[in-house]
């Protein structure tokens, strides 16, 4: 496999470090080399928080540049758009088609942009997934982060397998089953 560096983004509280970890785990088990960053921000506070995930044959630097990131898996679109210009040209999105407001809308001092996904689909190629909804049928809003990961995990790579194996592993063993059916959903099974 070929080097590649993910950008996860989202509003804390969303599962964006669990999800980094679990990406950086897969990579790992199939014999690669991973670095991992994480930026918290003020996420104890529904702030931004970004993570990178790079792996490849041999990888240096754990921070994607501007302009570098292959893929962008944002939890929320509005974060999508905040971080879409670290993608390179022939990147990807894979937006989750959700909105949470930030505080400065929250307080009326700016106001949430519209048409996000369809914006950034004119630049950049995305897919987006109502990964909220999918998580709330499963009757666990909290597996959000799994239902995106098992959509984004098509256009990563590895096999099912070793993805459902890094679940298994990194997930608490109270939610492996809550968690495996929900990434399974994304996936699109």
């Amino acid at each position: 496999m070929k080097e590649m560096n993910i950008m996860v983004v989202g509003v804390g509280g969303q599962g964006t470090l669990l999800t980094s970890r679990i990406i950086g785990k897969t990579a790992l088990n199939c014999g690669l080399d991973v670095k991992l960053s994480e930026v918290h921000g003020m996420a104890q506070r529904g702030g931004s928080v970004v993570t990178f995930v790079r792996f490849g044959e041999k990888i240096y630097e754990p921070v994607v540049e501007e302009g570098s990131a292959d893929m962008i898996i944002s939890f929320e679109k509005l974060e999508a758009k905040r971080y879409a210009h670290f993608l390179k040209k022939d990147g990807i999105i894979i937006v989750n088609d959700c909105k949470i407001e930030p505080m400065t809308v929250v307080i009326g001092s700016a106001e949430y942009p519209k048409n996000i996904i369809e914006d950034l689909s004119k630049e950049h190629k995305v897919y987006s997934i109502d990964g909220k909804k999918i998580a709330n049928e499963l009757g666990n809003p909290k597996v959000l982060n799994s239902v995106v990961l098992g959509f984004a995990a098509k256009y990563i790579g590895f096999d099912k397998k070793d993805w459902l194996n890094t679940v298994e592993m990194t997930v608490p063993p109270k939610t492996i089953e809550i968690n495996t059916q929900a990434f399974n959903k994304g996936y699109g099974e």
